[in-house]
């Protein structure tokens, strides 16, 4: 399952710490800790930088420092979809800004928000990869390109469907 998915992973606030004991108690384990729990819940919780601080003997305050300091950390559970705007030089010439902006008025969010229902969580992002494509959009793992103010509606729709 893919990293756009793994909200749904864990059931349990804590399922994502079972296999702790694989890393040293250290706190040169923080980082490897935190990227496990996001990776099988979606997020780090307050309980998960707790428990993290707990085994490797750090203090919480250091554990949330680091979930905080660096941008690949999340705090807040994704929606159930991730939609990743490019911004790269391609994508930003040829309309992503106004793509992100016809997103951000109809999702009523901004960026790195996520709507209200929990479907969708909205991300930018330096570059795709497709710049071919450009301007591209991704969520989930689907790569959409060519993307314009009126494609992107259409889109979300089959989303908000289940058809994607």
């Amino acid at each position: 399952m893919s990293r756009a998915h793994s909200s749904r992973k864990g059931t349990r606030a804590n399922s994502g710490l079972t296999s702790l004991p694989q890393l040293p108690r250290t706190p040169a384990s923080v980082i490897p800790l935190l990227q496990q729990v996001q990776e099988v819940e979606g997020f780090v919780s307050e309980e998960a930088v707790e428990q993290v601080a707990r085994h490797t003997g750090a203090p919480a305050s250091a554990v949330y420092g680091v979930a905080t300091f660096y941008s690949q950390f999340r705090l807040k559970r994704p929606g159930k979809h991730m939609i990743r705007v490019c911004e790269g030089t391609a994508c930003h010439v040829l309309g992503s800004e106004t793509v992100l902006e016809r997103l951000t008025e109809e999702l009523g969010i901004q960026m790195g928000g996520t709507t209200e229902d929990g479907l969708f969580t909205l991300e930018s992002v330096r570059c795709l990869g497709c710049c071919s494509l450009a301007p591209a959009v991704m969520i989930d793992d689907e790569t959409h390109g060519r993307v314009t103010q009126d494609s992107i509606l259409e889109i979300l729709a089959t989303y908000r469907e289940g058809r994607s």
